[in-house]
């Protein structure tokens, strides 16, 4: 068990934001969410997963809808009273600790306001070790956990709890009713035992998190590397592509964000063109035609001189990025794994190949 501060959500937000693959939401707007509830209420108590009790009752709570709907329709700072007190009396039982859903830069941060402001502990913990765009995409899917009840509320106090066949039906009916709130709501879903939390649960993703927003932060603090060779080194990460982007293509269609960023390529890799796509998050790198990565595995774009992520939200003509690969929590690669969340799922026309794979041939620069 330790605190999470101000000093602590800095460096939580950055570096989730990372893990987001492009998705989360502004990791800026989140921290300020989680700073302005920590000031008021105090720091949080986060906890080992193996200190949860097996018997104990622990939700996840997160943000659903398009990122940069955040941008003018903020949270209202009552989701998180009606969604514990919905879920409490849905059930009958009190909650023991909220966990993020996700990395992101929003969903990482509003389960650490919601706990300030309830005086609950946090999980280091959630479902996904990166940020995936539909309800269904977690770990705890394949688990067998439903997602379902699930509470959901928006800024204006509209609230309805949800109860599906299938997690993806969840997912059907939820979206529908985000959009019909503005494009962004507050949940709470898969209630678990400690137990399975303990089973299925991405460990350590907040602790993680930290140590790569404290690393990005002072990465030109390391001497003997340059920052990008000590980015690459700290992060595990595949430098895919470093280029400038020349143009963005993007739409907000049923409550996600999709799109297309245009790279040119600088340094190293001047002369040649490359594409990411996205669905709130990065889903394929293509460079000079060639597929270099797809989900599962984590696609980041990262600024060239201060290696802070960029959201999609955040993608704006002429700023030069590295375009980063990143490993998936293995349960991904499972069978079970790649059929919620490979590359076929979002219409894309390959087979996953892990990300080691497509980039040997020295690609790694570490």
């Amino acid at each position: 068990m330790r605190m999470i501060g101000m000093k602590e959500i800095e460096d939580i937000a950055l570096g989730a934001a990372l893990l987001g693959a492009g998705g989360g939401g502004d990791p800026y707007v989140g921290k300020l969410v989680a700073m302005g509830a920590v000031k008021e209420c105090g720091p949080v108590e986060l906890l080992d997963p193996e200190e949860v009790p097996d018997d104990a009752f622990v939700v996840p709570i997160a943000m659903m809808g398009a990122p940069t709907v955040l941008a003018e329709k903020g949270i209202g700072g009552k989701e998180y009273e009606r969604l514990h007190r919905m879920v409490s009396q849905f059930f009958g039982k009190e909650i023991f600790a909220f966990l993020p859903i996700e990395a992101g830069g929003v969903n990482s941060m509003l389960p650490i306001a919601a706990c300030a402001r309830l005086g609950l502990p946090l999980v280091d913990c959630d479902g996904m070790g990166r940020a995936f765009p539909e309800l269904q995409m977690v770990t705890f899917t394949i688990g067998g956990i439903s997602a379902s009840p699930m509470a959901l509320t928006d800024e204006k106090g509209n609230s309805a709890i949800f109860e599906t066949i299938t997690n993806k039906w969840t997912e059907e009916l939820a979206r529908a009713v985000t959009m019909s709130c503005g494009g962004s709501v507050s949940v709470s879903l898969y209630p678990m035992s400690g137990a399975q939390l303990k089973k299925y649960a991405v460990k350590n993703i907040v602790t993680r998190s930290q140590k790569l927003g404290e690393a990005i932060r002072t990465v030109k603090d390391c001497a003997g590397k340059t920052p990008e060779e000590h980015f690459l080194e700290f992060s595990g990460g595949f430098k895919l592509f470093k280029g400038k982007i020349s143009d963005v293509l993007r739409e907000t269609r049923g409550a996600f964000n999709f799109g297309k960023v245009l790279l040119t390529g600088i340094g190293e890799d001047k002369g040649r063109s490359a594409f990411v796509e996205f669905q709130n998050e990065n889903l394929t790198a293509t460079v000079d035609g060639e597929i270099v990565a797809t989900t599962p595995d984590l696609i980041c774009l990262v600024d060239t001189e201060t290696f802070h992520p960029v959201t999609t939200d955040a993608l704006k003509y002429g700023k030069r990025v590295l375009v980063v690969g990143l490993k998936c929590f293995e349960m991904w690669r499972t069978p079970e794994g790649l059929e919620l969340v490979g590359p076929r799922y979002f219409g894309c026309d390959t087979d996953y190949i892990p990300l080691e794979e497509r980039c040997k041939g020295g690609r790694r620069h570490v």
